[in-house]
């Protein structure tokens, strides 16, 4: 199969180059339309009173923060009995086909919706947040049309959903007050199922899987809810804080990077939870039949509660995931059949490539990989064939960025030092989140080595912070600066 793709490559030339070329620029127009403008807001989750407010109705992207109006329809089937937790949904072809951050269930495999629920609140899952529309809508263009009619119902004007995953999509638009009526009628609508939110890590198939929403358990009261991070969007979150007589809940867009954003949030809460209402929960946010209640405040603009963040900076968003060819099991060759694999896909297919998503700078898990060392073939079927198209992508050139990098091994293969940052990145958690993972080729005498790394941190500090926890788990790891 994937030598007959190659034979195609080499008697069509470079004329699948330019193609891809050409689908690249109409990629980045289309994921980029906006200017990454940071926005905010606070609102009384009792109430639905702004409490704060700077950019709040500045169209922007959604990023994951899609996958909270795909939970919404989830717990709605629940509650009408249309599925029970313990239902079994197939994975199609197309799901598993969905980039990172996945779960990774192959096509053809089920999972049951209690599991997709907690992969979406704790890894974000691309390929189970499609699975879901796909067993509730019958099709993921269905569900996402359901998902923007939700939105409407709820009061949520300037929302329009696309997909269920937050994979880029120029139409696919949001704002910070729209984001906080979600959050709100989450939990004011379903109060059982909002405990979800709350997971701190969940197990499956033998591997614990953590939240990425690292406020949760470090900033009092907060009990969810979402992460969502894109290039074009920006590092985005909205947290619900529940204290005993108060309850807000929070929205932040277009963060320059995880911490920052975090930060950030982390200040709003402790500002404006002391202004908060005591009182008790006025008219419902969610009327029984899924329609909004009273309208809410007008939101009142103020000025930043800190100076905007910087634009997000560019870097590789994951790990560069190669599937080498049957026939050479080289990565020179699972990026060749990648060139043919993208210049075959629909324009939609492409821009869901395009500009893969870690959400929220979850480290995006590939697909097992074999045993690092020796690693010869590695083989690849249609399953991944979104893997190979983003493999393609990271390996015609991964970007260099200055300052402090950590450093794990150095591999005999690019493969083997994959799959060393994989472990990585699932050991390492939120110390290596912020952190881009990347292979560097380095000759030594007539061998060719690769370091396993990850760069991007903001300081010597965080660097070697980011060491010392990883040498806990049993890596070597020392930084560098370049």
């Amino acid at each position: 199969m994937i030598g007959k793709r190659l034979e195609t490559l080499r008697n069509q030339g470079f004329s699948w180059l330019k193609r891809v070329a050409v689908a690249s620029v109409a990629m980045l127009a289309a994921t980029e339309a906006f200017a990454v403008t940071q926005a905010a807001i606070v609102v009384d989750a009792k109430t639905g009173k702004v409490l704060y407010a700077s950019n709040a109705d500045t169209k922007a992207y959604p990023a994951s923060l899609t996958k909270m109006m795909t939970l919404y329809l989830t717990f709605e089937a629940l509650e009408a009995g249309r599925v029970t937790l313990n239902t079994r949904i197939s994975v199609s072809k197309y799901a598993a086909s969905q980039p990172p951050s996945k779960l990774g269930v192959k096509a053809g495999g089920t999972i049951t919706v209690k599991d997709a629920i907690l992969s979406l609140v704790t890894r974000s899952a691309n390929d189970m947040a499609t699975a879901l529309a796909e067993h509730l809508g019958g099709s993921e263009s269905r569900f996402a049309a359901t998902m923007t009619a939700r939105a409407r119902s709820l009061g949520m004007r300037n929302t329009t959903f696309k997909n269920a995953n937050g994979l880029p999509n120029s139409a696919q638009v949001t704002t910070a007050r729209d984001m906080a009526i979600l959050g709100r009628a989450l939990q004011d609508r379903f109060p059982t199922y909002f405990r979800y939110f709350k997971t701190t890590s969940f197990t499956y198939a033998g591997a614990k899987i953590g939240n990425h929403n690292r406020l949760l358990g470090r900033v009092s009261g907060v009990d969810g809810i979402k992460t969502g991070y894109t290039r074009a969007s920006g590092f985005n979150l909205v947290t619900s804080v529940n204290l005993p007589d108060r309850s807000m809940v929070a929205v932040v867009l277009g963060g320059s990077s995880g911490s920052s954003r975090d930060a950030y949030m982390e200040k709003l809460v402790k500002q404006y939870i002391a202004k908060a209402s005591r009182g008790a929960r006025t008219a419902p946010l969610v009327l029984p039949n899924g329609v909004a209640g009273p309208a809410e405040e007008p939101i009142v603009e103020e000025p930043a509660l800190v100076a905007d963040l910087p634009q997000p900076r560019l870097r590789p968003e994951a790990v560069v995931t190669a599937y080498a060819a049957e026939q050479t099991g080289s990565i020179a060759a699972a990026a060749a059949v990648a060139v043919t694999e993208v210049a075959t896909l629909t324009p939609d297919e492409y821009r869901a490539q395009g500009d893969i998503t870690d959400d929220g700078e979850e480290a995006s898990q590939a697909l097992p990989l074999p045993a690092p060392a020796p690693i010869a073939r590695i083989p690849v079927d249609d399953t991944y064939a979104a893997d190979i198209v983003e493999a393609a992508e990271r390996l015609a050139a991964i970007p260099t960025m200055s300052g402090w990098k950590i450093q794990l091994a150095a591999a005999p293969s690019q493969a083997a030092a994959l799959a060393i940052l994989q472990k990585a990145q699932t050991a390492g958690g939120a110390m290596v989140a912020d952190a881009a993972a990347y292979t560097e080729p380095v000759s030594k005498g007539s061998e060719t080595l690769y370091r396993a790394r990850f760069m991007g941190f903001a300081d010597k500090s965080e660097a070697l912070a980011a060491c010392a926890f990883l040498v806990k788990q049993k890596f070597a790891c020392y930084a560098v600066a370049e």
